[in-house]
């Protein structure tokens, strides 16, 4: 079984009982950033998304960010890569792309658009 040893991120940018914070190496937008529990395990799991939540929040009452999402990708057909759960937490920006209505949605190209 895998553990959070066996992931590769290193250097958390905050580090608790429950889960540690990560930038993304990858970011899709400016913050994105990685919320892995210390256990693959339900309990850990709800912790590490509920901070998710509350930073996403944080950021918009601040006006670091318009809005956010918050996704996993939980096995291969999901393009999930890294195969110990994490969650993203992708600050969103007004104009940070031409039509952001449907969010996740658009993981399948040109099927966020649900009102066409």
């Amino acid at each position: 079984m895998m553990t959070i040893k066996d992931t590769p991120w290193t250097d958390p940018v905050e580090d608790n009982f429950y889960y540690s914070i990560f930038k993304d190496k990858y970011p899709v937008t400016q913050g994105h950033t990685l919320f892995v529990p210390k256990q693959d395990r339900w309990y850990f799991l709800i912790k590490t998304l509920e901070a998710a939540y509350t930073l996403g929040n944080k950021w918009v009452e601040e006006g670091y960010c318009d809005g956010y999402n918050i996704g996993q990708n939980k096995g291969e057909a999901a393009g999930q890569t890294v195969m110990y759960p994490h969650i993203h937490l992708i600050p969103r920006r007004k104009g940070d792309m031409d039509y952001p209505r449907g969010g996740i949605r658009h993981v399948i190209p040109e099927k966020g658009n649900y009102i066409k």
